[in-house]
């Protein structure tokens, strides 16, 4: 159905006190004052999923100013904005329900602190906006409430959207703020590669978080704002305002030392998130990272499917073929060594580690190890030779955060210091220390040639349906994914940040179904996912149009498919 506000004052008052089906009737596009409320899918009962909806403002409702959409950066920073307001306003209509089950509730996904292009509102480059959302229909038992009905849809409703989604629902300078913020971020992100940098931290960013389940800043003044020291000062051009300076991270073996509960962690996981945007007022607005940087750690226990491991793992005691190594049940070694070729073939050129997190055999074997177990008894080479391999050979820089190895001292680019929150360069002492106290450890290097276009997943082994529903995707959390019957764990994948880039990451694993072939190894997949979302955006992923997707990286897409337990191999491409 469809057609004016009267005419949806009027189905509303003709179904009320019918049985719950009847909300059917609202299925279409109503032209309400100010922006069209389309009704796309109508929740089956009070207690089931809320309705999914949209409303869509022309440009001249929006009232948004030319200038604030002349990039996607600021569309997607007002758009973020725009949903935020939106969803947090609307958890007040949690406590005013008006009836059974959810009957009353509006909800839309928020994009909290991180600025990523989602489909909870989208800004058009023309101004238009829409914005997707779900609504409770209200029903006593299972019978509509009409007049309740008619309350939300044409007073709530409209009032909600006046005050989040207009361009008079926010100051100029705030609407400014937010597209100008994004468009920076993505500028500073833009001049690593030339400059030579991985990373970089901005003069007085706050990096500590309250807590690890509340990603807002430290409040109370508790923070240290960060400060660059004197050695890696560089100063970054902006596009809407004074250059900004701060701690530039050079390409190469960067370490990260200091005392326990001094801030090397905290640095670590800024930089992790430094792949995203973040909003204003963050504390991290101004600290972007190469975009392919990828955190890695050991997984026990979780699956691997054909990946050559062999430049960490060789010569297993059972002849397995490590060039091609598969496990149900992977070791601490074997899954972080898995971990590290996966970032390689989903395009990783920054490897970020803490030794707390790490597996301890496959980072050192030091020079009393390396004299009681004998080299040709020991399959690992660690990771301290090859890490230099990797940077060399592969174009990955590695980010470490170690506390207990000095042996790291002896391949380490530069060493950066945490004392008492407060970033110090060490590289020259360091040099003196593994000067004046060399090790005596054995380098095990040896030849190495890292995999490359080593994989073709077969299609078949994604088995999307369950019963009868042809495609069964659900997300419970931000780190479970379920496809089909196939549960896929992401607890070791840190850089997902919410449940809608979760949602997008397990659409995107179905959607890549139609890439697959014997001869499209896993780095062409990822490239036609990525070119294809690209064209045609996040809604590739989704026909129904829902707004619970956020943009997810590739390299969250590939280690999804990689810890899909019913993964299987056509082959390895000559």
């Amino acid at each position: 159905m469809g057609g004016t506000a009267a005419d949806l004052q009027r189905t509303l008052r003709k179904i009320d006190g019918r049985g719950y089906p009847a909300y059917r009737e609202l299925r279409g596009t109503w032209s309400l004052p100010q922006f069209n409320l389309e009704v796309r899918r109508v929740q089956g009962d009070p207690f089931a999923a809320p309705s999914q909806v949209a409303a869509i403002l022309s440009p001249e409702a929006a009232g948004l100013e030319a200038g604030l959409l002349a990039t996607p950066s600021r569309r997607t920073g007002i758009a973020c904005l725009f949903a935020r307001t939106f969803a947090r306003r609307s958890r007040g209509s949690r406590g005013r329900r008006t009836g059974s089950g959810r009957s009353g509730e509006i909800g839309m996904v928020d994009p909290d602190q991180v600025v990523l292009a989602n489909t909870a509102v989208m800004v058009a480059r023309d101004g238009a906006v829409e914005a997707r959302f779900t609504v409770g229909l209200p029903a006593a038992g299972r019978r509509i409430l009409g007049r309740q009905a008619e309350t939300l849809l044409l007073g709530v409703l409209p009032k909600l959207v006046r005050e989040t989604l207009l361009s008079d629902a926010h100051s100029p300078a705030e609407i400014a703020r937010h597209a100008e913020v994004n468009e920076d971020a993505d500028h500073l992100r833009s001049q690593l590669g030339k400059r030579g940098l991985v990373a970089f931290i901005a003069n007085g960013a706050i990096l500590p978080r309250r807590s690890g389940v509340d990603d807002r800043p430290l409040a109370g003044g508790q923070a240290i704002p960060f400060q660059s020291p004197a050695g890696l000062q560089v100063t970054m051009d902006r596009l809407n305002g004074p250059p900004v300076s701060g701690m530039g991270i050079p390409r190469g073996v960067t370490l990260l030392v200091g005392g326990g509960y001094h801030g090397k962690s905290t640095v670590l996981n800024a930089v992790a998130a430094g792949v995203y945007n973040h909003r204003p007022g963050d504390g991290r607005e101004w600290v972007v990272t190469e975009p392919t940087a990828t955190r890695v750690q050991a997984e026990d226990g979780r699956s691997v499917v054909g990946v050559d491991i062999s430049p960490f793992i060789d010569r297993l005691p059972d002849g397995q073929d490590t060039r091609a190594f598969t496990t149900a049940n992977a070791s601490g070694s074997t899954s972080q060594a898995a971990a590290i070729v996966e970032a390689l073939e989903a395009g990783s050129r920054l490897l970020l580690i803490d030794e707390d997190t790490a597996a301890t055999n496959f980072m050192i074997r030091d020079r009393r190890m390396q004299a009681l177990v004998k080299a040709e008894d020991e399959p690992i080479t660690p990771f301290i030779d090859r890490v230099r391999s990797l940077y060399r050979d592969a174009g990955a820089s590695t980010l470490l955060v170690i506390g207990g190895s000095g042996d790291y001292l002896d391949v380490a680019d530069r060493v950066l210091g945490m004392i008492r929150y407060r970033p110090r360069e060490l590289t020259d002492e360091a040099r003196a220390v593994a000067a004046a106290s060399p090790t005596g450890r054995t380098t095990e290097t040896g030849s190495v040639a890292w995999p490359w276009r080593h994989r073709c997943p077969d299609p078949r082994s994604i088995r999307p349906w369950r019963g009868r529903k042809p495609i069964h995707v659900k997300v419970p959390t931000r780190t479970v994914v379920e496809i089909g019957s196939d549960r896929i764990d992401l607890a070791g994948v840190r850089q997902l940040v919410s449940r809608a880039q979760t949602r997008a990451v397990a659409q995107a694993l179905v959607y890549a179904q139609r890439f697959m072939g014997a001869e499209m190894t896993v780095e062409d997949i990822l490239e036609a996912l990525s070119g294809s979302m690209d064209d045609d955006g996040l809604d590739v992923l989704d026909t129904g149009r829902t707004g619970d997707l956020a943009l997810p990286r590739m390299q969250e897409v590939a280690a999804a498919l990689a810890r899909l337990r019913s993964l299987t191999m056509i082959g390895r491409k000559a």
